[in-house]
């Protein structure tokens, strides 16, 4: 562990009990009445603001920055006692979260606070020297979907390195919240350091296992991770305020906590675990996923095929899936992925074998006809060329153990590499 980065760990009293798993088969069970994990945000309120008393300091959050309560994060800082909020700062979507996916976000005024709110996803995607002048700290609040390719975790590392590199840097303040995945699984291809972007910002699995505030400890102490000299990253603050009651087994059902939609498009934490699923799988050919209510990345269909030719496809595929054929209104057929063995399940590897039937169901492979632009983005997503490379040039013949085996043992080295900066047990 690299310890000339100065980072900090909030003593804000214990983590709470580690929450064992249920030991049952199937997805995890229904979440308790009471919530029994506190954020970032209620842990720092509990203990009275003090590391921000006095502070100048801006807030970069969304839709979902709210405490336990459903309380705006925004509004719990602005009304805190001695707390100086001046500005906020809106990611992707923007900070109310209504924004479709890529599309810019122009500057704006909080209604309800009264306070500037700089977009980070218009005119710029790093907070500019202007943005951050007169600031003594700029806290973070998002929560995270547990997907490298979500992109708030990008917007973290583009705040953490404009923050470093000003000749009086700003310290940064993490407030932590669940991966709704667990802190458990770690799965799928790793991201190539060539083609890291803002749907990449990080070499890792594409199912990260960890919390926001865990990579942001990893990755300001982790030579060659931020864009940043060796003396900007030592000479940065960066402070995490953990959860209590959080564990690795815990998925966001077993949490007590209520979502709030992150984007558009993931409006539950089901959704969350289907971008995981199938997003990859969805990148290229004519595997589509749906959007009608509770359905965002769980239904997928394929043009002119029907529920059957899915299930016999895809139905045993993957350990701990279960595909359930689905009608819908307008009379498209598909199917629903449902989990039946959360502990045998990976993540991704519906998206892989997505992959491997698109060639086998195109002749033409979709993978060998793409543009450069769709090629492109489809690796920046994936993260790995080699692996476009294959698809390309054998199609269904694609050899997915063999990748699925080097990803795993990626995946496992990551692991072993990010476990000093992991702070939950």
């Amino acid at each position: 562990m690299d310890r000339r980065a100065f980072f900090r760990l909030t003593a804000l009293g214990s983590l709470g009990a580690s929450l064992l798993p249920s030991g049952v088969q199937g997805a995890p069970p229904p979440a308790p009445t009471v919530a029994q994990t506190q954020l970032g945000i209620d842990v720092l309120t509990a203990a009275g603001f003090a590391t921000l008393r006095g502070v100048r300091c801006g807030l970069v959050t969304h839709r979902a920055g709210m405490n336990a309560a459903g309380k705006r994060t925004a509004d719990v800082l602005a009304n805190a006692p001695g707390v100086r909020l001046t500005k906020l700062f809106g990611p992707e979507h923007g900070i109310d979260g209504s924004a479709a996916a890529e599309i810019a976000v122009k500057n704006a005024k909080d209604a309800r606070t009264g306070l500037p709110v700089y977009s980070l996803y218009g005119a710029t995607r790093r907070p500019t020297p202007e943005m951050l002048e007169g600031l003594d700290a700029i806290v973070i609040d998002f929560q995270d979907v547990g997907s490298r390719s979500y992109t708030y975790i990008s917007c973290m590392r583009y705040v953490i390195e404009a923050c470093f590199a000003l000749p009086r840097p700003i310290r940064v303040i993490v407030l932590d919240r669940p991966n709704p995945l667990g802190g458990e699984k770690v799965d799928g291809p790793f991201l190539d350091r060539k083609w890291r972007s803002y749907v990449g910002a990080y070499e890792m699995p594409y199912v990260h296992g960890l919390t926001i505030g865990e990579i942001a400890r990893w990755a300001v102490a982790t030579p060659g991770i931020l864009e940043l000299t060796e003396e900007q990253r030592r000479r940065g603050f960066l402070e995490v305020v953990p959860m209590r009651g959080w564990s690795r087994a815990l998925t966001w059902n077993r949490t007590g906590l209520n979502w709030v939609p992150t984007s558009p498009r993931i409006p539950t934490a089901q959704a969350a675990l289907g971008y995981a699923m199938v997003g990859l799988g969805c990148q290229l050919g004519d595997f589509s996923h749906t959007f009608g209510e509770e359905m965002h990345f769980r239904f997928i269909k394929y043009s002119r095929r029907k529920a059957a030719d899915l299930i016999a496809a895809l139905g045993n595929a993957v350990p701990g899936l279960l595909l359930e054929p689905k009608l819908m209104p307008d009379g498209t057929q598909g199917v629903y992925t449902a989990i039946n063995d959360w502990a045998k399940f990976r993540p991704t590897a519906l998206s892989l074998h997505m992959m491997r039937q698109a060639c086998l169901w195109d002749p033409a492979n979709p993978f060998a006809r793409a543009t450069k632009n769709e090629r492109d983005l489809f690796i920046k997503h994936t993260g790995s060329e080699a692996f476009y490379e294959e698809l390309r040039l054998r199609g269904a013949a694609v050899d997915l153990p063999r990748w699925q085996a080097q990803w795993n043992a990626e995946a496992e080295a990551f692991r072993a590499r990010t476990a000093p900066f992991r702070i939950y047990a």
